[in-house]
């Protein structure tokens, strides 16, 4: 019995791609802080199929010992698919943003991803079929105003992707690494990154995708062979592409020595 591992999966895209990859009859394990929204979540799919088998794990995964806690705890399941979605955002310039919110966010944008990332490479690279994606965002490939930091966790994620891509590939590899990067999407992001109680896209947002379009998009991505699924920031339309950032490609061979 094979698996899609998703983290952040109590709201927004996560949600929805639970639901989506649920609809194609893969057994899920859902990862998020918050387990009544995970409960939620279970019954949601059962009523999808309740033949599936829909395992929950509660874990704040912007705490390093707990990243390798949730790893090690599915070493029972077949993975066939990670979806490191997991990461919240933050809009203030540099010099008045929360430190402590900062630091929580670095944790779980670069540090959480990266582990899992590498764990699940570690064990799965060469098994036919699996597949890692990771969530990042328009904001990966241009600078916002007044969320600096933000973007740079979301560039780390995305070059850390399409470099794996191209590592991966570069050694003729089973697995295959995906990024994708979201425009404005309906979900809790703004009410998290502004620390607002609520926030109505509706009238306030021109342009915005839903979740469940977001996750639609997702499978996309799932389906193709290419690195990149990236959302244009004017038109909105959903692109499937290939790595952006550059690569410089290992040479060869290693220079002789002069005798």
């Amino acid at each position: 019995m094979k698996y899609t591992v998703i983290t952040g999966a109590s709201s927004g895209i996560g949600y929805e791609a639970a639901l989506a990859f649920a609809a194609r009859g893969k057994n899920i394990i859902l990862a998020a802080r918050r387990t009544d929204e995970l409960e939620n979540l279970k019954l949601r799919i059962a009523e999808i199929d309740p033949h599936l088998d829909v395992v929950i794990r509660t874990v704040d995964l912007s705490i390093a010992a707990k990243v390798h806690e949730f790893y090690e705890s599915l070493q029972d399941y077949s993975i066939e698919t990670w979806i490191n979605n997991a990461g919240f955002g933050n809009f203030a310039s540099v010099g008045e943003q929360n430190l402590p919110k900062i630091e929580q966010m670095l944790h779980l944008n670069i540090e959480a991803l990266t582990i899992l990332s590498s764990l699940y490479v570690r064990d799965y690279a060469e098994v036919e079929g699996t597949q890692i994606i990771n969530i990042s965002s328009g904001g990966g490939y241009t600078i916002v105003p007044d969320a600096v930091t933000y973007c740079a966790t979301k560039f780390y994620v995305s070059a850390f992707t399409e470099g794996l891509a191209q590592e991966l590939k570069g050694k003729n590899a089973a697995m295959q690494a995906k990024v994708l990067a979201p425009a404005a999407t309906e979900t809790e992001f703004a009410e998290r990154a502004f620390d607002l109680d609520q926030f109505e896209y509706e009238g306030r947002v021109p342009k915005f995708h839903t979740a469940e379009q977001m996750a639609g998009f997702l499978l996309d991505l799932y389906d193709s062979e290419k690195v990149v699924g990236i959302v244009d920031g004017l038109t909105y339309d959903f692109e499937l592409r290939d790595p952006i950032f550059p690569y410089a490609a290992r040479a060869a061979s290693k220079p002789q020595n002069e005798s």
